[in-house]
């Protein structure tokens, strides 16, 4: 055996020598190599034929068969280098689709932009700026004021603000005020009936 076993491989060779000996049944192996029972049987077989060799892969070695040609990749990083070179992968995927014929997968021709170094990927998730916050455990604790300010009369009179006093701690709007400026003075008039609790 010239290929090195991967740990799965290394994993199976042990769960197979169990079942081997006798120690544990179809049914336990299954379930401790995370394959059906016909899958066990097939793989015992091998195993009791060609050894710890036939529990690695054939395909170890071996180039995928969904590889792009040589010829497709070339052409593909020299048109992109050329042409869309400031491009994100997946215009550049579509301009060389439409105008030169090119078919490539999003994700390869995201690949091929890496590896020219015309596409750096991004490391990490973006920070939240403005992260959540609990809510308060108890009513009363926290009032957060709102003000709208609209033709709530639709001219028929003053052009004011609604202001709405929502409680943390239950999201319910705790009281509602017109008010004909948004400003300080509104918003001190109504939470002194807040505080006595009668809002």
């Amino acid at each position: 055996m010239d290929k090195l076993m991967s740990q799965k491989e290394v994993k199976k060779a042990q769960v197979l020598e169990l079942l081997k000996d006798k120690k544990i049944s179809q049914q336990e192996a299954s379930k401790r190599m995370g394959v059906g029972t016909r899958q066990v049987r097939r793989l015992s077989k091998r195993y009791q034929a060609e050894g710890l060799g036939g529990l690695v892969s054939k395909r170890r070695g071996r180039a995928s068969n969904q590889r792009l040609d040589e010829a497709a990749r070339t052409m593909a990083i020299e048109l992109i280098g050329t042409h869309y070179r400031d491009f994100g992968p997946t215009l550049a995927n579509e301009k060389l689709a439409e105008l030169h014929g090119i078919q490539l997968s999003v994700e390869s021709t995201r690949q091929l932009m890496i590896g020219a170094g015309y596409w750096r990927t991004r490391r990490g998730g973006t920070v939240c700026a403005h992260p959540m916050r609990e809510r308060r455990a108890r009513f009363g604790e926290l009032i957060q004021i709102d003000g709208s300010p609209h033709d709530w009369f639709e001219g028929h009179g003053e052009y004011c603000t609604l202001l709405v006093f929502i409680d943390d701690a239950t999201g319910a709007a705790d009281a509602t005020a017109l008010h004909p400026d948004r400003d300080h003075t509104g918003h001190h008039s109504q939470p002194g009936k807040c505080h006595q609790g009668s809002c």
